[in-house]
């Protein structure tokens, strides 16, 4: 079995990577990282998700938190609710976070001898941030293959991105062929201790919209009515 690296937060885009690449017949090692974000129930999520699909799982600490300048990783920050009418990047947009994460991965991706690396980014139903768009991995795709002994000697690292031009809703269609298990899953900017999901902010109001563009019922794990 061809090793892959799999980017990996234990929530719904991410999980759906792991479950492709796994159906793909890769030898699956996921990587999460502990970087001063608001909660660690993602990183419970991620670890009890990556078991389930017997993957081999590392959380890498680095403490990108040290900068802020976001709601993400700075508590002086509020988590806004989604606002539809707002098109510029949000406050839960953590700088060269995808950059960071992807060069640590293709790092780990060298040690373990593996050629691809999966990253569930995806530019239709997204917050706007600027490292999710095809550009941006086509450009870091050059950069893996021209900064590695991978790249110079091996035949390169392909960086994959399975559900970049999905919607949400064909991103949950997706996982629902693949039999994922989306109750494990946490994408709530806000989540509680419990993993369960606020319901307003950006994250959970694209996925409460997927599922509901899907017809799929939402098995999400809320700790306030919506």
């Amino acid at each position: 079995m061809k090793k892959s690296v799999i980017l990996f937060s234990g929530g719904l885009d991410s999980t759906t990577c792991l479950a492709y690449a796994k159906q793909q017949g890769f030898d699956c090692h996921t990587l999460s990282f502990n970087y001063g974000q608001r909660h660690n129930a993602e990183l419970n999520a991620a670890k009890k998700i990556a078991a389930h699909f017997n993957a081999q799982h590392k959380i890498f600490n680095i403490e990108v938190n040290q900068f802020g300048g976001s709601a993400i990783t700075d508590s002086a920050i509020d988590v806004a609710d989604y606002d539809e009418k707002n098109k510029n990047i949000p406050v839960t947009y953590v700088p060269a976070r995808n950059t960071i994460f992807l060069s640590i991965a293709l790092a780990w991706a060298e040690v373990l001898g593996a050629k691809d690396i999966f990253i569930g980014v995806s530019c239709v139903d997204y917050s706007g941030y600027p490292d999710c768009r095809p550009e941006y991995i086509a450009s870091f795709q050059q950069v893996a293959n021209l900064a590695t002994k991978y790249g110079v000697e091996e035949g390169g690292i392909k960086i994959h991105t399975p559900i970049i031009h999905l919607s949400k809703a064909e991103t949950i269609k997706l996982g629902h062929e693949l039999c994922v298990d989306y109750s494990m899953t946490v994408s709530c900017y806000r989540a509680d201790e419990q993993g369960r999901a606020c319901g307003k902010c950006d994250s959970c109001s694209l996925r409460k919209k997927g599922f509901h563009e899907a017809n799929i019922a939402d098995v999400t794990r809320y700790y306030a009515e919506v």
